[in-house]
């Protein structure tokens, strides 16, 4: 192909569409996602980090504009004589753990929870996913889209990278695991609901299929939606079953409910799972359960920045002191070292991943005789609740933080006016308050969407749920207000 405009950096045409990189991968409206702006960044992603890599898996996820982006990546290896072995619709850790078995650099379209009309591209390296400098040096990497670009059909898809990933988990815990266990599958628009009946089945559980859609389905699993709440809970009623499960579109987060329909915390799911796997050191978000720290299992808990590659680099940093794990509150769990039992070993897979949190906590309940409701009994009384106001300006958002930041009389009255005064403020990402009643207020502007998140904390569930709620009700008006004071555009 002819080339149509000159060589300059991506920055450049990133600034130009507003598809930037956000928590992790690239994200944008669909509209902007455009052929010529996905080309681009695969280019600039084989100029800098897949350097000298032939072949280059690619996948993606089942929202309606992920296999056209897709197919724009593809063209861009092709125009470079590299390989594209493409493995369709598969959940995102199914295709770095295809990568990390073949050596090769990948790239995953999907969105994962945000509403189909945005989309991501997600870049791995063939040992897990990339850096924040990898994103830097993609970004200052110069590009020339080519004349009339029209991306050729998507290629043969090639199955083997999702019986590898089915492979890596019935192999580990053995088939007959889950017999006796009859599991409902919340199937939506997950890219992962096929495999895990394969999965499941094949450990031995009967699987009930439920809510299969064509239309896609943005579950959030860090803020489930109310709608998602009262079905669980009246499938429980409906029909009898010892767990439901669900994940998320591009299946890296998991949902994880009991028998009674009740989804669990992503957090509570990681310090679980972080228990069966026995390990040493765990690293998670500042926003996680605290209960992490105060149930005593682990020799060190290293707390991050909210985002997979802060978990990833601290992982990494932490190598050396025994066995370590890392989980986000949205119940993504990453393993960072290999995991031995008997004959059996389960690799690292340092990205996060749905279905090693929902098989751990299954074995839990089996090997115990315990229902799924009573996982938790043990751990100590922390419960956390998290919600968002969505549509709010990433501008915004930080002129709010640096208000409470240095005003912690106003901060107490937005955040928790009944908790106490504070006395403390972590400030690792967003503002986290900790209130002289014990109990927590996290405010963080989201890096993937113009959302702001709160998430609380308290020694009860309901009490969690009232601070979360009352304080984005506040935050609601006060946000208004300080829109019009600031003049930010509408």
């Amino acid at each position: 192909m002819a080339v149509h405009e000159m060589s300059r950096p991506l920055r450049h045409l990133a600034d130009a569409h507003n598809v930037r990189f956000g928590t992790s991968g690239v994200r944008g409206l669909v509209a902007d996602l455009s052929d010529a702006v996905c080309y681009a960044y695969t280019q600039a992603f084989l100029k800098t980090v897949a350097t000298g890599s032939s072949r280059i898996v690619v996948g993606h996820d089942l929202r309606p504009s992920s296999p056209r982006i897709a197919a724009a990546c593809i063209q861009a290896m092709r125009d470079v004589g590299r390989e594209a072995v493409y493995v369709g619709g598969v959940p995102t850790p199914a295709l770095a753990y295809y990568c990390a078995l073949h050596g090769s650099p990948g790239i995953v379209v999907t969105g994962s929870h945000i509403p189909f009309d945005r989309n991501d591209i997600k870049f791995y390296r063939a040992d897990g996913e990339i850096a924040k400098a990898d994103e830097q040096a993609i970004l200052d990497s110069d590009v020339a889209v080519p004349d009339g670009l029209t991306p050729a059909d998507l290629p043969t898809v090639d199955g083997t990278a999702l019986e590898a990933y089915i492979g890596r988990y019935t192999g580990f815990f053995g088939e007959g695991t889950l017999a006796g266990l009859r599991i409902a599958l919340y199937e939506h628009s997950s890219v992962a609901r096929d495999v895990l009946r394969s999965v499941l089945e094949r450990l031995g559980a009967e699987v009930l299929s439920l809510g299969r859609t064509d239309v896609f389905v943005p579950i959030d699993t860090e803020a489930v939606r109310a709608e998602d709440i009262t079905q669980a809970r009246a499938w429980a009623q409906a029909h009898r079953f010892d767990a439901i499960l669900s994940t998320d579109g591009d299946a890296d987060r998991p949902l994880i409910g009991d028998e009674t329909g009740t989804w669990l915390r992503g957090d509570v799911v990681g310090i679980l799972c972080a228990q069966y796997l026995r390990a040493d050191v765990v690293v998670t978000p500042v926003s996680s359960n605290t209960a992490v720290e105060q149930c005593g299992s682990f020799r060190q808990v290293v707390r991050t920045r909210i985002g997979s590659p802060y978990v990833i680099a601290n992982m990494g940093a932490y190598r050396d002191g025994g066995r370590v794990v890392g989980y986000e509150a949205n119940g993504g769990f990453l393993l960072g070292s290999d995991v031995e039992r008997g004959d059996s070993v389960l690799k690292a897979l340092p990205t996060r991943d749905s279905v090693l949190p929902m098989l751990a906590l299954l074995a839990i309940a089996r090997l115990k005789g315990l229902r799924l409701s009573e996982l938790g009994d043990d751990l100590p009384r922390r419960f956390t609740a998290s919600d968002r106001i969505q549509s709010v300006p990433t501008d915004l958002s930080r002129a709010l933080m640096g208000r409470l930041e240095f005003d912690a009389r106003l901060a107490a009255r937005l955040m928790a006016p009944d908790a106490g005064e504070v006395v403390a403020l972590d400030t690792t990402d967003g503002l986290r308050a900790t209130f002289a009643s014990g109990e927590i207020v996290h405010l963080r502007p989201s890096g993937n969407a113009p959302e702001l998140r709160c998430y609380a904390e308290a020694p009860e569930g309901m009490r969690a749920s009232t601070l979360c709620d009352r304080c984005l009700t506040r935050l609601s008006s006060y946000l208004h207000e300080l829109h019009h004071e600031l003049r930010l555009p509408t």
